[in-house]
Order: structure tokens, then sequence, then C-alpha cells
């Protein structure tokens, strides 16, 4: 049994990548972090479409946050400042604006720094 959470990610996306090394070096989150392409989902409850679409925290007990609600979980388990920016993100009307602004980023990352054609949604996904 996992005691940790896990963020999820598309390790096939330059940009997904590069924010996640970043986030691992300044924020230092408390959990695990693995791309989807190396993660048994099926032991996280999550279709591989999921993953494909959006980053996921999923919790010890296997509970799923997608989006901009996972980058809510990462702030607030990087501690400090982050947790305050975080907690923020989780109430409404900013957890609203938040989905928005995630989802242009995500619909968009190949054109993103860091970003290539394998970056782009799959056409079912867009």
């Amino acid at each position: 049994m996992r005691t940790r959470p896990v963020l999820v990610y598309d390790g096939d996306c330059g940009f997904c990548t590069s924010s996640v090394r970043l986030i691992e070096r300044h924020l230092r989150p408390r959990c695990d972090i693995t791309p989807w392409q190396r993660a048994t989902l099926a032991s996280f409850g999550v279709s591989q479409r999921r993953a494909e679409h959006e980053a996921l925290w999923v919790t010890p007990t296997n509970t799923v946050y997608g989006g901009a609600q996972a980058v809510a979980k990462v702030l607030l388990s990087a501690g400090k400042g982050w947790a305050v920016l975080g907690a923020v993100l989780t109430l409404p009307p900013v957890r609203w604006m938040a989905h928005g602004v995630y989802r242009l980023i995500s619909d968009n990352r190949q054109r993103l720094p860091g970003g290539t054609p394998a970056c782009a949604l799959p056409p079912h996904r867009q």
C-alpha cells in the first residue's frame, strides 16, 4: 500500500515534463511523481484516456484529483507560501477560473515553451 500521494503526468509531453522538473526542483512537493506511461493506471482507478487529458493527483486511498485541482494539491503538499496558493485554488470562484486556465494550457501545450507536436492531445481528447 502506498503511503504517499502520486502526481501522474504525460511523460511524452515536453511541456509537461519540463513543468514537472521545475516543480521537483523548486517546490519539492511531498509526493511521488510518475509519467502515466510508466504507471499502472488501473491500480489508481484511472483510465488512460483521463491520464492523457490532465495531470492527476492520486491519494494513498486512490482519491483522484485532476487538472487544476491536481496542481492545487501539489502546491498544498509543497508547504510554505505555495500551500496558501494551493488553498486559494480550491475555493470557488477561483477554482472555476483555475479549471478554465488549466484547460486552455492543456489544450495548447504543444504551442508552449518546451512543447512539441507530441504534446498535442490525441484527436479524441481535443
